[in-house]
């Protein structure tokens, strides 16, 4: 009796080191899994292959170990993730995602999120495997991680193309989408935000049919910087698209928010909401009048001088350009908010080429409309900059083409002796011959 007892405790001890060691092969492959530069190694050595049969395995943790490895080699290597569809794995995740529990499930979304990431063929081949389907039915999981990462796997889906947006609206993602929005979990409402970036960036209509607009608004009341910073983000993303979308953005209240955080103490903030500001008033007239009427030049130009603002300068310029040329009416306004003394600051300091173009491109919309707007960019002393950008051979062609067409446009509008003086003898003939004939008229007058 006793020999028997024996022989069954060391059957059951064989089959406890088995199960041991396969739990410490798929830890030990998530953990090696982690950095990007063990990936190659790992594929060479068979990972993948020996990590699939550990994704049907009778114990659960090594089930979840072995899906995360996979899932971060596929992550760091489109030719893992090819692999993994090619040998079957991907739609043996598909068929088991609702047989094992929640941890599982989290894994199984995370994996098809790191095939689906690399482009438009591997995310089609997951949609074709019936991926999709499962991923929108996660998003009605009592998990919050689980809606987590299905949001997630359906943004990353979704921004490959138009036709797999399409899709994932078809599957009737939207609506559960913005449900995630209303739950109380901040990482879950950032995520769905975030979905719904990424689904704007083809579908806006469909998004903003969904009621995408109102309940983004309602978003930003929450007081998390992260979370504000993507509402605005997805907002300008869908006013960006369409100037139905952007009205339909301002008559959804976006705009009083918007202008509300241009001055947020986080500067990731500040710069989205001039991202949003730039995005609504480029489309209208009608819309940059709104902005100025509800108080927008002052704050925009306080972002000019504000340090940067986390490169919140860029876009506060780029929308007093739109404002500017939308109107000559307009670009007073914005000569008023003493945005050129700021767009000449910011010019003259240039720390990047992104804030030169910037401003000088600004700077051209605000002084291009009469020799009154004019007058105030040439009192600026911003001409001698503008020259020295566009003749510095340490300038890109980029920069060069800005600036000569900012020098254009004010020019042809300048009457103001003492501004053209100087030009007549450091201009180059493609800008001289400008400077020549309104100093005729500045002469003959």
């Amino acid at each position: 009796m006793s020999h028997s007892m024996s022989s069954a405790r060391n059957i059951q001890l064989v089959f406890e080191t088995y199960q041991k060691a396969r739990l410490v092969f798929a830890q030990s492959m998530a953990e090696l899994a982690t950095r990007a530069t063990n990936t190659k190694c790992l594929q060479n050595a068979g990972a993948l292959e020996l990590l699939s049969p550990l994704l049907s395995d009778t114990c659960a943790q090594v089930r979840q170990c072995a899906a995360v490895a996979a899932a971060r080699l596929a992550e760091h290597d489109e030719a893992a993730a090819r692999t993994l569809l090619d040998a079957g794995v991907v739609a043996q995740i598909l068929q088991q995602i609702n047989k094992y529990n929640v941890y599982y499930k989290r894994s199984a979304l995370y994996l098809l999120r790191a095939v689906a990431r690399h482009n438009e063929e591997l995310a089609s081949s997951v949609v074709r495997l019936g991926g999709l389907e499962q991923i929108v039915a996660c998003l009605e999981d009592f998990d919050t991680q689980v809606k987590e990462n299905a949001a997630w796997a359906l943004g990353v889906v979704g921004k490959q193309s138009a036709a797999l947006a399409a899709a994932a609206a078809d599957a009737g993602a939207l609506p559960l989408l913005l449900l995630a929005l209303q739950e109380p979990e901040i990482s879950l409402k950032q995520i769905a935000v975030g979905a719904l970036a990424d689904l704007s960036q083809h579908i806006p209509e469909a998004v903003a049919d969904a009621g995408a607009i109102l309940n983004l608004v309602r978003t930003l009341e929450n007081q998390d910087p992260k979370l504000k910073r993507s509402v605005l983000c997805a907002l300008s993303t869908l006013s960006s698209a369409r100037p139905e979308l952007a009205e339909a953005a301002a008559a959804g209240g976006a705009l009083p928010p918007a202008l509300l955080h241009l001055g947020h103490a986080a500067a990731p903030v500040c710069r989205a909401a001039a991202c949003l500001v730039r995005d609504l008033v480029k489309h209208s007239v009608d819309l940059a009048q709104l902005v100025v009427n509800s108080g927008g030049c002052g704050p925009l130009v306080e972002l000019l001088t504000a340090g940067g603002a986390g490169g919140a300068a860029v876009p506060a310029a780029m929308a007093l350009g739109f404002i500017a040329g939308q109107s000559d009416q307009l670009a007073m306004a914005v000569i008023e908010a003493k945005a050129v003394p700021g767009l000449a600051s910011m010019l003259q300091g240039a720390d990047s080429e992104e804030a030169a173009l910037a401003a000088a491109w600004a700077l051209g919309h605000v002084g291009k409309h009469s020799p009154q707007h004019s007058l105030a960019v040439a009192v600026a002393n911003v001409f001698p900059a503008l020259m020295q950008l566009y003749t510095d051979p340490k300038s890109s062609a980029e920069v060069k083409g800005r600036a000569c067409c900012a020098l254009k446009q004010v020019l042809q509008c300048c009457l103001h002796r003492p501004a053209l003086e100087p030009m007549l003898h450091a201009a180059p003939p493609s800008i001289l011959k400008y400077v020549l004939a309104q100093y005729a008229k500045v002469s003959s007058g």
